[in-house]
């Protein structure tokens, strides 16, 4: 069974378990599908690969973050407490990020096979970390670690 399809088989489940909160994430994520599809000239109703279903779901979650960032400032801790709700039913379909010292030694080793020393070659090695890490990495982290080696 493919993601997507488990992903909308998920719809009926927290229906019966009248999970509000599951269903309306559940059902955005659906709703998002389609319209990934629709994007890339397919119809509705064609099922997204993995890997399109992950791009979908890591968007969401950094919507999401961003959301609960944007309450936490503006002292909106009943919104923020909601989109962290949300955000940790997201999370259940993400693979498992790496942490901050898996990143750097992946990316201690990619700037000396490069042979990068130069601080203005940070693009540079930031895009070859992302072909690596994409999917296993959050993007502001690898960002944050490159920042370090320099």
């Amino acid at each position: 069974m493919s993601l997507h399809e488990q992903i909308k088989s998920e719809i009926k489940t927290a229906m019966m378990a009248r999970d509000t909160v599951r269903l309306n994430v559940i059902r955005g994520l659906v709703t998002a599908f389609m319209n990934e599809a629709v994007a890339t000239g397919r119809t509705p109703q064609d099922m997204l690969t993995d890997d399109e279903v992950l791009v979908v779901i890591t968007r969401t979650a950094k919507q999401r973050r961003d959301a609960i960032e944007q309450f936490t400032k503006g002292n909106r801790s009943d919104l923020a407490d909601e989109d962290c709700a949300q955000l940790k039913i997201l999370e259940e379909f993400l693979p498992a990020m790496m942490g901050e010292d898996e990143v750097r030694k992946i990316l201690e080793d990619k700037k000396q096979e490069l042979g990068i020393t130069d601080p203005t070659k940070k693009g540079m090695l930031i895009a070859e970390a992302m072909k690596i890490l994409k999917g296993k990495a959050d993007g502001d982290l690898v960002k944050k670690v490159v920042d370090s080696l320099f």
